[in-house]
């Protein structure tokens, strides 16, 4: 789509929202996304960008909402092959995540699946230089309501003790493991 089109669905769609979040696979690399943004902002509305923290480019946004990839997040080889490789090779970018940092008010999003995983991210916390806990929000993998429930009886615990924010998956909660919730 070009982007007067993306923006004429936003208006048609937004409902007197004024927040506007762009996602979907990687959305730094989108071409002209700087173009898109910039277009959204002209009409008034905040814009969040929800990023790997792999890409860094100038982005007229309000909030960048970094999640980044883990070893739990690796594919499965037999799934993803050739993509398996080039994900583990590119996923671990801290000098990116250090940049959107410091040019962007910015959220850290961690998806957890066992307890050991917050090592990984306390470690990683540690190279980006300790942000602010409540910037840190920590989500339950699973795409079940059991799976959700079952990690944050210890996630939520261990979000208080370290000061992040829990992070329900209410969009699984409500509507299942369907796409386009």
């Amino acid at each position: 789509m070009q982007i007067e089109e993306i923006v004429h669905r936003i208006h048609e769609s937004a409902g007197g929202a004024k927040h506007v979040v762009i996602t979907g696979g990687e959305p730094m690399i989108a071409k002209d996304l700087a173009g898109l943004c910039k277009k959204i902002r002209s009409c008034g509305f905040h814009i969040t960008i929800e990023t790997a923290g792999t890409v860094f480019q100038e982005i007229d946004c309000q909030l960048m909402s970094i999640s980044p990839k883990f070893g739990n997040s690796d594919p499965a080889l037999a799934r993803a092959g050739e993509w398996r490789q080039r994900h583990i090779a590119t996923r671990y970018q801290p000098q990116v995540v250090t940049q959107l940092i410091r040019d962007y008010d910015f959220q850290l999003k961690f998806v957890l699946d066992v307890p050991e995983d917050i090592d990984e991210i306390l470690d990683y916390l540690d190279v980006l230089g300790q942000p602010a806990g409540d910037r840190v929000l920590l989500m339950p993998q699973g795409v079940d309501e059991d799976a959700l429930e079952k990690r944050r009886r210890w996630l939520e615990p261990l979000c208080e003790k370290r000061g992040f924010v829990f992070c329900p998956r209410m969009h699984i909660e409500w509507y299942g493991n369907q796409r386009g919730t």
